[in-house]
């Protein structure tokens, strides 16, 4: 049998002689092999020389240099100018903050359980988290950190402060600081402790048997705290829709976010690729379980802020036709990153590849390997996307994020508002209020009265709140680019005009805006009472995007025309 099959190969086999067709294969594969190996010898020799350059400049620095050097910070400096040339994803962590890649992957530290804030030479508590350390020892929204375990704050930076309250869990820590209406400092002293960030910042069921679960983070409890949140919901109130909300959500951990959705996709469900230069970067991702939710109705709230994780489980639903997503086209971060291990104890957090979700379309919105000649990164132009296809057929976009189903825009002014905000006006005047105010009502009840606001405009005046638009800040520019030019003279009256016509009346432009005001200072109010989860509860009263995403789960015709069923 076996020399019949050899009698009968094909013509054209035979055509070619076996030694000529050996030579030839022989000949190509070590002409393939020479020249992987000459690639290889070139990437190394640049990567030799360039190291050899790197180490004799710091060596010549040291002997000649005129002033002594500290060589840590020079060599951070030059590794992070290097990095940035790259993307902003891939940084060096030293050893001292190898804490922070466990905050990034955990949401955990080790510390008192507080945010604070800078203010002139002086650093506050401006919130402390509910239930944590802080909040439980008497720490308040306020108070001034005068000195850490009997070291002085006074002139230090809030990350300088941040590091001295960080530590062991366990450690002891005493807090001196002053509080407004209190006559001598007051000191406090408790146990460090480890701090858990809450993943899921606040859940509800709203009318109509809605769920609605915050997810603020992506970390390695994400999927599981989700979980028990909608399965309490199911038991206890029927939901029978669910809202997940991922605005200004970062990202985190792909596992998390494959876990996710495999609550409600079958088993087996392909949901991301990822794609890199070095083949162990590639790799398919499948829901691994049986869907515990497989007929909930869904809606996924994005913004701007929603990156990476918070991308592919919008993606994901919306590619599937598995939900509708709903606000506005997401940032855009199609990269993903992996921890590697370096000496002495750092860590070099590098973009490996990549991500593709599942009609084949990758969101990244910014092309890190083409600058243009200022050597700014530049967003990828419309015309230069492609079209892919949702499972339903519905066309979809690559580059630039994912494009809500249904687009809430929200319109963001830089007014007065956002400058009373970053000068800490509200935050400074609440610290007063509350000292004749220290009950108030629930977030669900509260409404700011006519009293509150017009004392907050007086506290203004008081202390003597001024703003310069950006627009007349350019304007400044645009009259010295005028004056270098000579052309100033001849036009310096329509400069006068048009600065008379941006340079606020400052009252008047409060009482244009009063109702942005009247809900930033109602936020600042609550949370000295009811923490984050009053300020969120208070914030979804007036929540767009929350009432179009109700709209929709409440109708079924709607849901479905949307998904194209």
């Amino acid at each position: 049998m076996n020399n019949e099959r050899k009698n009968n190969q094909p013509q054209s086999a035979k055509a070619s002689p076996s030694g000529r067709f050996g030579g030839a294969g022989i000949f190509f594969i070590l002409f393939l092999s020479f020249s992987i190996s000459a690639q290889e010898i070139d990437r190394t020799f640049l990567i030799n020389k360039n190291l050899s350059i790197f180490s004799n400049i710091m060596r010549e620095l040291d002997l000649f240099y005129v002033d002594s050097i500290d060589y840590t910070a020079l060599t951070q400096a030059a590794i992070d100018y290097m990095l940035a040339n790259l993307d902003p994803y891939t940084v060096f962590v030293p050893e001292e903050d190898t804490e922070t890649l466990t905050l990034l992957t955990s949401g955990q530290y080790g510390g008192i359980g507080a945010l604070i804030t800078g203010m002139g030479n002086r650093v506050y508590i401006s919130e402390p988290y509910e239930g944590m350390p802080a909040q439980r020892y008497g720490l308040r929204a306020g108070d001034i950190i005068l000195e850490v375990d009997g070291v002085s704050t006074s002139g230090l930076s809030v990350s300088e402060v941040s590091a001295m309250l960080r530590g062991t869990p366990s450690t002891r820590i005493n807090i001196k600081i002053k509080r407004l209406g209190e006559p001598q400092p007051i000191e406090k002293s408790f146990l460090r402790e480890r701090i858990q960030l809450p993943t899921i910042a606040y859940y509800t069921v709203l009318e109509g048997n809605i769920g609605y679960i915050q997810l603020s983070d992506f970390t390695n409890r994400a999927a599981i705290e989700l979980k028990t949140k909608l399965r309490a919901m199911v038991e206890n109130y029927a939901i029978e829709s669910l809202i997940i909300d991922v605005r200004n959500n970062g990202g985190g951990l792909i596992d998390e976010a494959v876990q996710i959705l495999g609550f409600f996709l079958p088993k087996g469900t392909e949901v991301v690729t990822t794609r890199g230069r070095n083949r162990i970067s590639d790799r398919v991702y499948r829901t691994t379980t049986e869907p515990e939710f497989p007929n909930m109705k869904l809606a996924i709230l994005v913004n701007q802020h929603s990156a990476s994780a918070s991308e592919i489980l919008a993606g994901a639903i919306q590619d599937l036709d598995r939900g509708v997503v709903i606000g506005e086209r997401s940032f855009g971060k199609g990269l993903v990153q992996a921890v590697r291990p370096i000496s002495f104890g750092g860590h070099l957090k590098v973009t490996v590849a990549h991500y593709y979700i599942p009609s084949g379309r990758s969101i990244q919105a910014l092309d890190h390997s083409h600058r243009d000649e200022d050597g700014r990164v530049t967003r990828i132009p419309e015309h230069l996307t492609s079209v892919f296809h949702t499972r339903n057929g519905r066309e979809v976009r690559d580059g630039g994020g994912i494009t809500p189903d249904t687009i809430t825009v929200e319109e963001r002014r830089m007014n007065v508002a956002y400058h009373i905000l970053i000068q800490n006006l509200y935050f400074t005047f609440i610290n007063q209020f509350m000292q004749s105010n220290p009950s108030i009502l629930p977030p669900a009840e509260f409404e700011l009265t006519d009293d509150i606001f017009d004392a907050f405009v007086s506290f203004l005046v008081e202390q003597e709140f001024n703003y310069i638009p950006q627009t007349a800040r350019f304007l400044n520019d645009l009259e010295e680019v005028a004056r270098f030019e000579g052309l100033l003279e001849q036009s310096s009256a329509e400069f006068e005009e048009l600065r008379r016509k941006l340079v606020p009346d400052v009252l008047q432009s409060i009482e244009n805006n009063r109702e942005r005001i009247a809900y930033l200072l109602s936020i600042e109010i609550l949370k000295r009472n009811f923490f984050q989860r009053g300020e969120i509860q208070f914030s979804l009263r007036f929540d767009n995007d929350l009432k179009v995403a109700t709209e929709i789960l409440k109708s079924d015709v709607l849901y479905r025309e949307i998904l194209g069923k």
